[in-house]
């Protein structure tokens, strides 16, 4: 993989911000490596695994020369902004560590991306697979879609998979990249530079194996509750503001209203009586009946 860079095929920046996945780590590096695409510079970083991750990527980066770097924990935006700095590539995909790319990923997005610098990040859909890496459900069959601002922050069309996030680096550099104190780094990322007149379009096949285990974000409700609300604080200047929290409130409420009954209750006394509908009512069944 060249770090060189010409007109015909650009340089493509792969970061993977490691913490903790070792049983699956060696699977994500190896999906990189073996991309079609041929002018790709990884760049790995290990963020203070407290398991074997290291080692693991150590081996493999003795057979294939890979960027490897190992650091304190400093978290995945500040690990991703470090990281972009040194990069060298005109597009930068940060790519989970548990996660899989498929062979044509990075060609198929390069290739639509070259002519339409409208396009901020072009992402594809994703097929999930389990913890042992089997396929759990279908791809969602998706159709190609484009995504501005109102599309996303409204949420009025099927969202931008984040295994599959690839980034033109002066969409990136014009908003600052990524925000050390959100730690939910992709939708913000995401309303930031549609916000600064991009657009994220989203190729209608799958691109990525996405992951589902024990330790996914979005199972731990409380982390997503306090980030998600804290993106969307940034554009209180909304008019729909308000009614775009409350809607989040109302899913995450229906979540967990069985799992964590304290967050539920939070979240209920936060949500004004205006903004009540059948996800209230079915959590308020769950609440206190232990209600489907």
């Amino acid at each position: 993989m060249s770090p060189t860079t010409n007109d015909q095929q650009p340089l493509v920046s792969v970061i993977i911000s490691s913490y903790n996945h070792a049983p699956y780590i060696e699977a994500s590096i190896l999906s990189v490596l073996a991309q079609s695409y041929p002018n790709i510079e990884l760049l790995v970083v290990d963020d203070g695994s407290r398991d074997d991750s290291v080692a693991r990527i150590e081996a493999l980066q003795a057979v294939h020369g890979f960027d490897f770097r190992v650091q304190s924990n400093k978290g995945l935006s500040r690990t991703l902004n470090e990281t972009i700095e040194r990069a060298k590539g005109s597009l930068i995909a940060p790519f989970g560590s548990d996660d899989i790319m498929l062979p044509e990923r990075i060609a198929r997005q390069v290739a639509y991306m070259m002519d339409k610098p409208e396009v901020g990040i072009c992402a594809g859909d994703i097929q999930t697979i389990n913890a042992d890496g089997k396929p759990s459900g279908r791809p969602r069959d998706l159709a190609f879609r484009r995504l501005d601002f109102e599309d996303v922050f409204l949420a009025r069309k099927p969202g931008a998979p984040a295994p599959t996030l690839l980034f033109r680096r002066e969409a990136l550099d014009r908003v600052g990249s990524f925000e050390p104190e959100v730690r939910l780094e992709d939708l913000m990322i995401e309303l930031k530079i549609t916000r600064s007149g991009y657009f994220i379009d989203v190729l209608g096949e799958p691109l990525a194996l996405y992951r589902v285990h024990d330790s996914n974000t979005y199972k731990n409700y409380r982390f997503m509750v306090e980030n998600v609300l804290k993106t969307y604080a940034r554009f209180s200047d909304h008019p729909a503001y308000p009614e775009v929290c409350a809607r989040f409130r109302n899913s995450m409420l229906l979540k967990c209203a069985r799992s964590d009954r304290a967050l539920a209750w939070e979240l209920l006394s936060e949500l004004p009586l205006r903004y009540w509908n059948g996800k209230t009512l079915r959590a308020m069944g769950r609440l206190f009946y232990g209600r489907n």
